[in-house]
Parts: structure tokens; sequence; C-alpha cells
């Protein structure tokens, strides 16, 4: 239930031609406090409510629990989301011995490309692809939950 992660800006759209999957993501939240967030999403043709707590200081660990549910529910819990629906596009990417997820936003959020990268262990060594930007692990602005109330839309 413990999640670790960090978050990279993407610099090139060479991941592209590198990913293995590619899934469209629609999501928005019935709670997007900093401390504990409640997410329902549709993944591709699947479902899922996920509950994230409060990340430690460095932004790397929080606890997350997810649950897959029909996507009929998932869509009629997105109608009571609060108002800012992420969408999104998700590409996987292989790197050495991680998977790299990439998220084209989309919608309010165009223009904005973050990349992600689950660990074992906080400081674990993984291979840094060349499109790999400038690290924002632990920058709240980049938390889906906050793009959701100021996206990267209005930033400039």
């Amino acid at each position: 239930m413990q999640e670790i992660e960090r978050k990279f800006l993407v610099t090139s759209e060479a991941f592209k031609k590198e990913a293995f999957q590619k899934t469209q993501i629609v999501q928005g939240f019935l709670n997007s406090h900093p401390e504990r967030t409640v997410r329902v999403r549709i993944k591709g043709e699947k479902g899922f409510v996920t509950v994230k707590g409060i990340s430690n200081k460095a932004g790397t660990i929080r606890t997350e629990w997810e649950k897959e549910i029909p996507v009929l529910e998932a869509e009629a819990l997105l109608v009571l989301c609060e108002p800012g629906v992420i969408y999104k596009i998700r590409y996987e990417v292989k790197v050495g011995n991680h998977i790299f997820e990439v998220d084209e936003f989309l919608g309010e959020n165009e223009g904005l490309t973050i990349a992600e990268i689950e660990l074992k262990e906080e400081n674990e060594t993984y291979q840094k692809p060349s499109w790999l930007g400038l690290e924002v692990t632990g920058e709240l602005k980049y938390y889906n939950s906050q793009l959701s109330k100021n996206p990267f839309k209005n930033w400039k």
C-alpha cells in the first residue's frame, strides 16, 4: 500500500517511439485535499477508485490504495467529482529494469507531459532516458489533483 515514485518533466516526444502501451485516461477527484485525495479513473476499459495519503517531505513516498470498479460505476462517480476533470494519454516505456509512465495531458492541461517511475526503494538507481527532463517530485502543482484545480493553461 505504499507508493514510491518520482516525477519528471519530459523534454521531447521521443518516448512515443519507445512506448509499448498507450492508454486513454479520464479522471476526476471526489476529494483533492493535499493530505488525502480520492480519485475516480477510467483507464482504457477499466474503472478505478484510488485513495492517496500525504507525501513525505521529499514527495517520493505516500500511502496508496486502489480498487478496480466497473466502468459504469466509475462514469457515475465522475459526475460527482469536483470541477476539473483530467484527460490524458498514458504511454508506458520500458527503460532498463523499470517502466516509465509518461502522461501527455489534453484539454486544459495540454502542453504538459510528465513521466513517473515507481521504485521499490526511495534511493533506488534507475536508467534515465534522453527525453527525461527536470525532476518535479514533490512539487504540488504537478500533482493531478492540483492540475484539476489550476490547469497548465493558466500557468503562463
